[in-house]
């Protein structure tokens, strides 16, 4: 059976639910959200609160205890501001079990945070995000991840709290960042031993129709889980998204791991989600061209 951990992703400030509650520091749904996220099988729950320039300090303790106050389930702390993302640490009640999101290979963010991540003891997100942005291939991810490791390793984390994120992109720009990224996991157990992996699921269907992204997002998760990927921020109000990351639709991953592996199937004994699948698998690799109609071809 093959499994991963899902972060769930919904506690964001971008969210219509989430984010109202945070502006107006109104705990109920937010802590509704959190119990709905943790029945749905959530290994973590990502608290994003975004840049947060001017409340970030007192925002995100808020969301930390306003969370902890309904559920134990680890937490992962989701900003670009890294006095808010302190000032959240601080309130943490299990730092061990924490992740801090994220770390980027940016000297600036590095020395911010490195020692904060150091003290709590937590997991950390080392971003593939450069001074120069997007890395362009899995040779600048390979390099940029040991400028991370390094760093991350000299401050007395292990690699065993580190998770890689070779950053997703979306569909719409086409499949050589997406098998850029897959290349990079393959070759991370050789680069760090012992390190673990996550990404951001959804960014893959990001700009493509509402109703269309979680054929996109379910097939992405099952092809980053045959390059080794061991967690992924996720919709956990997807249940089909959640079944899959859980281990309950093996028959599906089969299929997407043996494609991979070239053996294609022939289409025209498949039907419903495994033709969904075959169907995806091949726009996301390029075999086909992708547009919004790629389930219908």
């Amino acid at each position: 059976m093959t499994t991963i951990q899902g972060i769930a992703e919904s506690i964001n400030i971008m969210g219509t639910r989430s984010g109202v509650a945070m502006k107006e520091r109104n705990a109920t749904p937010i802590q509704e959200m959190a119990k709905e996220e943790a029945a749905a099988g959530a290994t973590y729950l990502d608290l994003n609160i975004g840049p947060a320039r001017k409340d970030g300090v007192e925002l995100m303790p808020w969301v930390v205890e306003t969370v902890q106050a309904v559920t134990d389930t680890p937490l992962c702390l989701d900003t670009t501001n890294g006095d808010a993302m302190e000032a959240g640490f601080k309130v943490v009640k299990n730092k061990a079990d924490a992740i801090m999101n994220s770390i980027s290979a940016q000297p600036e963010r590095m020395e911010k945070l490195i020692p904060v991540a150091a003290e709590a003891g937590c997991n950390v997100v080392a971003l593939l995000w450069g001074p120069d942005g997007m890395p362009r291939d899995s040779n600048e991810r390979a390099a940029m991840s040991v400028d991370l490791m390094m760093a991350l390793t000299e401050a007395g984390i292990p690699n065993e709290k580190m998770l890689f994120d070779p950053i997703a992109t979306p569909i719409t720009l086409g499949v050589d960042q997406i098998n850029a990224g897959f290349e990079f996991l393959s070759m991370l157990q050789d680069i760090a031993p012992g390190s673990s992996s996550t990404i951001g699921l959804s960014n893959v269907s990001n700009g493509v129709a509402e109703h269309l992204r979680k054929y996109l997002d379910r097939t992405y998760l099952i092809m980053l889980m045959k390059h080794g990927l061991k967690t992924a921020i996720v919709n956990s109000y997807d249940p089909e998204l959640i079944a899959i990351a859980k281990g309950e639709r093996q028959e599906l991953v089969d299929l997407v791991f043996g494609m991979l592996d070239g053996n294609d199937p022939d289409p025209a004994t498949l039907s419903g989600s495994a033709l969904e699948h075959y169907k995806t698998v091949n726009a996301l690799t390029g075999k086909t061209i992708f547009s919004e109609s790629w389930l219908e071809l």
